[in-house]
C-alpha cells in the first residue's frame, strides 16, 4: 500500500511511501537523493500501524535534510548559505555538527576529501557521451576549491569566498541514514531496522535471536557473483564507478575525482565497501580509500576497518 505524506513533510515533492510485507519483514520503498531508498523493519505482521509510524519518521527525516542541504531547491539553507559571499553565516546546530566533520575529513585525507570541489561538475559529465573537458576548463576551476580558502567560526558561522561552493552530496545520504536509523532507535528501541539509501547502509541491532541481517554486495563487474555480508550494528558505504563513469579512447574515468588536480582518480579500484561505526564515517572512508588510487587496498589495510574491494 501507499502512504501519503502532508505536502509540508514532502518540500522536493516525491511520489508517496509504499510499504509492503515482504519475507517476515516489513518494507518501506520511497526515493530521496536521486536514489531508492529501502527499509526492512522487523516486526509482527499485526504490526502494520507501528510499521507506518516508522515510514513516516523515516520519509520525512530523510525528506528534511535533503531539502535543507540540495542545492537543487530554492529558499533553503543551501541557498542562505551561497547568497551573500565574504559575509559571515550563521549556523544551526545541525549545520555546525557538519560542517566541521567534513572540516575533520578535509585534515585527515590531507586535502583529498573536499566538499568544495563539486563544481568540477562544471568540467566534467558522465552522462552517456559525455567528453573529455579542456584543461583550460578544468584550469579555470581550480582557484576555486579548497577548503583551506573557507572560515569556520564556532561563532560568527563560516564565510566563504566569491565563486566558491560546497557540496553536501558526498556526506548527505550517509548523514541522511545514521539520522534516520538514530531517530527510530529512540522512538522504538527495540525495534531492528536495516536502512538502505542507495547503497548507504546501516542497522541499529541485531535481528531476533542475535542473528545478523545478511546483506548482498553487488560485483561491479558482470558475471560475477554476489558477496553477502553479515552484518549485527554499524553501517556499510560504497564508492566506485559502476553506475557513473566516461569512456573516452578506449580508457575508463571514474567520477571520482581528485580535488587538486580536477581529474579522475589514476588507477583506482572499480568499487571500496567499507565498514565503520556510522553510515557517514563509512563513506568518508570507502571515498579516501578510493581516492588513493592503486594504494589503495595497502591504505585500507591500514585503516583497522573491515573492507571489501574490486579492483
Amino acid at each position: 500500500m501507499y502512504l501519503q505524506i502532508p505536502s509540508h513533510f514532502n518540500p522536493c515533492n516525491h511520489a508517496d511511501v509504499r510499504i509492503d510485507w515482504y519475507n517476515g519483514l516489513f518494507r518501506v520503498v520511497f526515493d530521496a537523493m536521486a536514489s531508492p531508498c529501502t527499509l526492512l523493519i522487523e516486526l509482527k505482521k499485526n504490526e502494520f500501524e507501528r510499521a507506518k509510524q516508522i515510514a513516516y519518521l523515516a520519509a520525512i527525516e530523510c525528506w528534511r535534510i535533503e531539502y535543507k542541504y540540495s542545492r537543487y531547491q530554492k529558499d533553503n539553507f543551501f541557498c542562505h548559505l551561497h547568497a551573500k559571499p565574504n559575509e559571515w553565516v550563521k549556523l544551526d546546530d545541525e549545520s555546525k555538527r557538519l560542517l566541521h566533520f567534513a572540516d575533520a575529513a578535509w585534515h585527515i585525507s590531507e586535502g583529498l576529501f573536499d566538499i568544495s570541489s563539486g563544481i568540477l561538475r562544471q568540467a566534467w559529465s558522465f552522462t552517456e557521451g559525455a567528453s573529455i573537458p579542456p584543461q583550460t576548463h578544468i584550469n579555470e576551476l581550480l582557484p576555486h576549491i579548497g577548503w583551506q580558502k573557507i572560515q569556520l567560526d564556532p561563532i560568527k558561522g563560516i564565510k566563504l569566498p566569491p565563486r566558491m561552493e560546497l557540496d553536501f552530496g558526498g556526506i548527505g545520504k550517509e548523514y541522511a541514514v545514521d539520522c534516520v536509523l538514530q531517530r527510530i532507535d529512540h522512538a522504538y528501541k527495540n525495534v531492528s531496522c536495516l536502512v538502505n539509501f542507495g547503497g548507504d547502509i546501516a542497522t541499529n541491532k541485531s535481528r531476533r535471536n542475535h542473528q545478523p541481517w545478511h546483506v548482498g554486495l553487488e560485483s561491479p563487474f558482470k558475471n560475477e557473483s554476489q558477496a553477502t555480508i553479515s552484518l549485527k550494528q554499524g553501517a556499510l558505504a560504497t564508492s566506485g564507478d559502476s553506475q557513473r563513469y566516461l569512456m573516452h579512447e578506449g580508457r575508463r574515468y571514474s567520477h571520482v575525482l581528485n580535488p587538486k588536480t580536477g581529474w579522475p582518480v589514476v588507477d583506482a579500484p572499480r568499487s571500496v565497501t567499507l565498514a565503520a561505526p556510522t553510515c557517514i564515517q563509512a563513506g568518508f572512508m570507502a571515498s579516501l580509500t578510493l581516492l588513493q588510487g592503486r594504494k589503495a587496498k595497502s591504505f585500507a589495510n591500514k585503516t583497522g576497518f573491515k573492507f571489501w574491494v574490486y579492483d
